[in-house]
């Protein structure tokens, strides 16, 4: 019988077919400019007609091969495909004197326009050309910038992280809140330091070496254990690329980072150099002072060397670069825990007694030893950061013929990380290896048609937070844990800003991370009259296999300390030990494009470009996805005693977790159907990409540009993680609350609460079946000007509107609200205190979803995690950039950008990915939640520059060698806070949901200013509490408002309290405070010239934050229970250290001092 293809499927397996026919067809004939730059002009006579038939050669200085081509009948010329660094132009023609253009620098992915005037003479007459090529961008509207090799090698750079110049470019900011390297989470949501660019969310970039995409497994920056990115040595020089970009660019909603790596050359050249950091040279942090502690240890050496030459002259060439870092530095950490006195069952709102488990635990707890206020203390101390961490990149090039040429990079970065925990109970351990290869063949066919055809592999291998041992020994006391062989469990206390307690030896959250990206591209340039065409594609098979411990020693949560110290716990979770399975997730995507740059005009070039990007389906090789396919339960009462329930769950194979596990049969356990994860919605992923370029003047100093593209946020691997991690059947995760837990705080208790079908639930996961196609539409105009040879001035308004992007939380099983005239109404029966003037109960929802009759969503299942395609962007930014170019052995930047981004979310991989945002977003409001982005920064100045000064010559060889030499670098930045929600703490809204993501809106206060103007004398108190106030409604909702039994005062007349009302403190309306820092250096070459003409031994002296100035992030809300939690959930104040600052926004809290020895030849 002949087998039937739906027509759904053969569209598909067309378009599939297209792309890669696309991507074949031209590996074998046609580079896109991804690395390589292009070289293109003009030649004219003295009359200003133009030169057909000129010979043009264009050779690089530093390696010897030219590549030559000749001028069309309208005096055009383009070389396509060049290898970053500085050229010689020479242009001949018959009649006219040879034209010689030095020094002229081509940056990575580049188009550089060089006009040529010939004179009337003798070819044999050579005539050097003293006018320096354009700095104004002539002929595209892509926004970038470009940072060179001279400021990548000589800027202070803390860390010798060359990314972190990216942020000298306008719109692009450095992410101040990642979680701490400390933090459980972290490796799961990539170690790299993260940047926006442009108001893109930070997983819309690409960061690019040699052409190789190297993001990580969760689709951020790369980055080592501690997330720097080595190889200052090894990077020859990068760009960033901020908007509007070509169509040769995808994977990219944001912008792209793209650096190509230093290659050798016809002359032996390389460095040896140490790098020496020492605490005796380091101001003290501000915590620590304030703590009276002795400045923490820091020593690190940083050493290596690079070297590269030829092999065979003018023909093949290596290089290798070798960098090592060894550190040992105590950490700054201040949190907040219970006093001596509330230890000892003696709060301030009276004594209670200690639940017998609740005084054990708290010997895992530090004492306060900072101050103490109501019930809580600070803890302070410099946990012993120990890294060693050893770096190193080769690369080989290989000219095979005046046709064809090779190279191949290999990359390797090898990091491991050991450090106390926050509380000096544990040591944590965390390891990354990266690798990356990348190697490329160019091939001319002719003068005008060139090809590369590239091949890479990047690979990410992660071991995080692994607990092998603990400090305090209660830590490792297997007497004190809650489920079967583990160590004490992780305690949550949702008030005061109270820190977690992670519990003992990996009892808390851990994991493994195996990434690994192939990937293959072809790209062709073909130079057509007015036309420089780019044809390519590509393909990237990812995998991506995970394995994740989650809370396997369990979680408790409180509401509040006394709560806790009672033994009267609100919520209970963890991940069952014998039922963790790895996931081994699968996806490819093919990219197909075409890009015209079109010569419109003399004086006006047109960028036309259209490229189709797809992703398949992300997929489990093991069949091991997960999805309930409805949130809603079709059974919404809970099942009877070893009966199941209906929980919509499909998955990729057929799976029964009761069986495989040995656990009791219940909702979740089974799958109810198997079928794909999701539909793909990546299947007409066309995006055009739009632009123009215009010298009004005609005199190349003046450019106005503008562009407009469409760049999709393609589904990848990394968003799924935090999924499946924890979804049943393939996975158990279980939690339970409410009556269940009442009673259950002892000694291995959790494991029976956790066996039980009946008092626990099983975790799942939910993805929208059917998304949207998600992207980002990028439009800009700016106006260059060159008021100088050296000195360009540009202006530019950058804008982007996100459509459909992704909103992800850690549990949507929550109770619906009602629109009231009141605002949304949640029903008030549920709220968590005692509440005796709500009658009205469960009246059901207004938003589509009512006629339900309990609680939660689902009473079937746990949590619920979940991704929606549901939320928007808006971005509008103005940029300045003035750029003063090396000369006169003097160059500076100013970078200004005042711009305003929007969203109704700003997480990817995870909800708490950035510190100051909300974990889980009601899903089902998302405009109730639209404000400024977690990352919006309003201002952002830059300021950076190089200075040789100038040496004396006339006062002797002495005199000469003291007062010369000498160099002068700094970084000035300084950028306005990002912002915070102050929240009510808890649940009083009643949610139901998973206790680690629960938390209301207080009202603000009409005419109060929510930052304390003198929050540096009030102990950083910057939040003033006392703007926020309890919600309220017309007395007339009495019957459907649960009160606040804490609350201080009555309520206003004619209202009446309602917990279960969400307040109107809108999302992020409080701006923390400015960043400022300063890195200065100082240089002193000792040029040896009896060696050679470059040998030369260099001493430096870098300070960073060398005004001594701590820079702090906001109050952060936290999973409910952080310090931005200005009121509890009863109503009452929230104490401790709710309202101030106790996070540094920056690696640098204090003055730090690096000196170094370098030798270059």
């Amino acid at each position: 019988m002949p087998c039937r293809v739906s027509p759904r499927r053969r569209r598909v397996s067309g378009l599939l077919s297209f792309a890669l026919s696309i991507s074949l067809l031209f590996a074998s004939q046609l580079r896109a400019q991804v690395a390589g730059a292009t070289l293109s002009g003009t030649v004219n006579d003295p009359s200003g007609a133009v030169v057909p038939n000129a010979q043009v050669s264009v050779r690089n200085t530093a390696t010897g091969v030219t590549r030559e081509t000749s001028t069309d009948s309208a005096g055009f010329y383009a070389i396509p495909n060049l290898l970053p660094g500085s050229y010689e132009v020479t242009v001949t023609a018959a009649g006219f004197s040879t034209a010689v253009q030095p020094n002229v620098n081509l940056a990575v992915g580049a188009q550089q326009q060089l006009n040529v005037a010939m004179k009337i003479g003798q070819t044999t007459q050579k005539v050097q050309v003293t006018e320096s090529a354009p700095a104004v961008q002539l002929t595209s509207s892509t926004l970038s910038g470009e940072v060179q090799a001279q400021t990548v090698r000589e800027l202070p750079l803390n860390g010798r992280d060359w990314t972190q110049l990216a942020t000298l470019q306008p719109g692009v900011d450095k992410i101040e809140t990642q979680m701490s390297y400390s933090d459980s989470s972290r490796g799961n949501r990539g170690f790299g330091s993260e940047y926006t660019i442009s108001g893109g969310r930070t997983t819309y970039n690409n960061y690019r070496i040699d052409g190789i995409s190297v993001l990580d497994y969760a689709n951020a920056a790369p980055g080592d254990v501690i997330g720097v990115v080595l190889g200052v040595d090894a990077i020859q020089e990068f760009s960033v690329l901020t908007g509007s970009f070509s169509a040769e660019y995808g994977r990219a909603a944001g912008g792209v980072v793209n650096a190509i790596s230093k290659s050798g050359t016809n002359t032996f050249h390389g460095d040896a150099y140490e790098f020496l950091r020492n605490s005796s040279l380091d101001s003290n942090d501000f915590f620590t002072v304030g703590a009276g502690k002795p400045k923490p240890p820091f020593r690190r050496n940083q050493f290596g060397g690079s070297a590269g030459g030829p092999i065979i002259k003018d023909k093949t060439f290596i290089f290798g670069d070798y960098e090592g870092l060894r550190q040992t530095k105590g950490i700054p950490t201040s949190i907040t825990v219970p006093s001596d006195a509330a230890r000892a069952g003696n709060l301030t709102s009276g004594s209670v007694p200690l639940n017998p488990y609740a005084a054990v635990l708290l010997a895992l707890y530090p004492h306060a030893n900072s101050g103490v206020s109501r019930d809580t203390g600070k803890f302070v101390f410099g946990g012993v950061q120990a890294v060693p961490e050893n770096f190193g990149t080769v690369r080989l090039d290989h000219r095979m013929s005046d046709k064809d040429s090779l190279f191949g990079t290999y990359l390797i970065d090898d990091a491991d990380y050991t450090q106390a925990d926050k509380m000096d109970l544990l040591v944590i351990n965390s390891h990354t290896r990266r690798q990356t290869v990348a190697i490329e063949e160019t091939h001319t066919f002719g003068t005008n048609f060139v090809n590369a055809a590239r091949i890479g592999f990047n690979r990410d291998k992660v071991t995080n937070q692994f607990t092998p041992s603990a400090i305090n020994p209660a830590g490792a006391d297997l007497a004190l844990g809650s489920m079967l062989n583990q160590t004490a469990p992780r305690i949550t206390i949702r008030s005061n800003g109270l820190a977690d307690m992670f519990g003992g030896i990996n009892s808390a959250s851990h994991s493994r991370h195996a990434w690994n990206s192939y990937q293959f591209y072809d790209d062709a340039t073909w130079i057509h009259g007015a036309h420089s065409i780019k044809i390519g594609g590509g393909v990237e098979r990812e995998q991506y296999n995970p394995t994740a411990y989650q809370n396997p020693g369990g979680h408790w949560v409180f509401s509040n300390l006394k709560n806790f110290l009672t033994g009267v716990p609100k919520f209970f979770e963890a991940g069952l030990p014998n039922a963790v399975t790895s996931r081994e997730m699968r996806q490819s995507i093919v990219s197909a494009y075409v890009q015209d740059d079109w010569r419109f005009r003399s004086n006006l070039t047109l960028n036309l470009g259209l490229r189709y990007e797809m992703a398949t389906v992300v997929h489990d090789a093991q069949g091991k996805f997960a999805n309930v396919v409805s949130l809603f339960d079709p059974n919404p009462t809970l099942p009877a005693a070893g009966a199941t329930a209906p929980s919509n769950l499909r998955c990729e194979k057929q799976f029964d977790a009761a069986t495989a596990f040995g656990i009791a049969a219940q909702a979740g356990t089974s799958c109810d159907s198997v079928g794909p994860y999701y539909k793909n919605p990546t299947l007409r992923n066309f995006e055009p990409r739009l632009g123009f370029a215009w010298d009004p003047f005609r005199n190349g100093k003046t450019s106005l540009r503008g562009g407009f593209g469409m760049y999709d946020v393609l589904p990848l691997p990394g968003y799924f993680l935090l999924q499946q991690n924890q979804a049943a059947p393939f996975m158990i995760f279980k939690s339970t609350q409410g009556a269940a837990v009442a009673g259950q705080f002892i000694a291995g208790r959790g494991q029976s609460l956790l066996s039980s079908s009946t008092q626990s639930l099983l975790s799942v996961s939910t993805i929208e079946t059917n998304p949207k196609r998600s992207y980002v539409m990028q439009w800009n105009l700016n106006i260059q000007r060159q008021l100088d040879p050296t000195l360009t001035l540009t202006l530019g308004y950058v804008g982007s509107h996100g459509v459909h992007l992704l909103m992800r939380g850690d549990d949507g099983n929550m109770t619906i609200p009602t629109l009231s005239s009141a605002g949304y109404l949640f029903p008030c029966g549920f709220v968590a205190d005692t509440d005796t003037t709500c009658t009205a109960g469960f009246t059901g929802g207004a938003l589509g979803v009512g006629g339900a009759t309990s609680a939660q969503i689902n009473q079937a299942l746990g949590i619920i995690r979940y991704i929606f395609w549901n939320t928007s962007s808006n971005y509008n930014g103005f940029n300045v950039n003035l750029e003063k170019r090396f000369s006169h052995g003097f160059q500076a930047q100013f970078a200004y950008t005042f711009a305003k981004s929007l969203d109704d979310d700003s997480q990817t991989i995870a909800g708490d990915t950035l510190g100051n945002g909300l974990n889980s977003p009601m899903w089902f409001l998302p405009k109730a939640f639209y404000g400024p982005s977690d990352y919006d920064t309003r201002h952002a100045i830059s300021i950076n520059g190089l200075w040789d000064i100038p040496a004396p010559k006339s006062l002797g060889p002495i005199a000469n060698t003291a007062l010369g030499g000498w160099e002068l670098g700094g970084i000035f930045t300084i950028n306005s806070g990002v912002p915070t929600t102050p929240i009510i703490s808890d649940d009083p809204l009643g949610l139901q949901n998973s206790g680690a993501d629960q938390f209301g809106f207080p009202n603000t206060v009409p005419g109060c200013n929510p930052v304390n103007s003198n929050w540096k004398a009030n102990n950083l108190t910057y939040i003033n509490v006392n703007c926020f106030a309890l919600p309220t409604a017309p007395a007339s909702f009495a019957s459907q408002c649960a009160d606040f039994p804490g609350a201080a005062t009555p309520a206003p007349a004619g209202q009446v309290y309602c917990a279960n009302l969400l307040g109107n403190v809108s999302r992020n309306s409080i701006y923390g405070p400015r960043l400022v820092n300063l890195d200065f250096s100082v240089l002193k070459n000792f040029p040896v010239k009896r060696v050679s003409e470059v040998f030369n031994i260099q001493f430096r002296a870098e300070m960073f934050n060398i005004l001594n100035m701590p820079s702090f992030v906001p109050p952060q809300p936290g999973s409910g229970d952080g310090n931005a939690a200005v009121l509890g959930s009863d109503g009452s104040p929230n104490g401790g250290s709710v309202g101030q600052l106790q996070e540094y926004a920056t690696t640098t809290p204090s003055r730090e001092i690096q000196v170094a020895l370098k030798v270059v030849w």
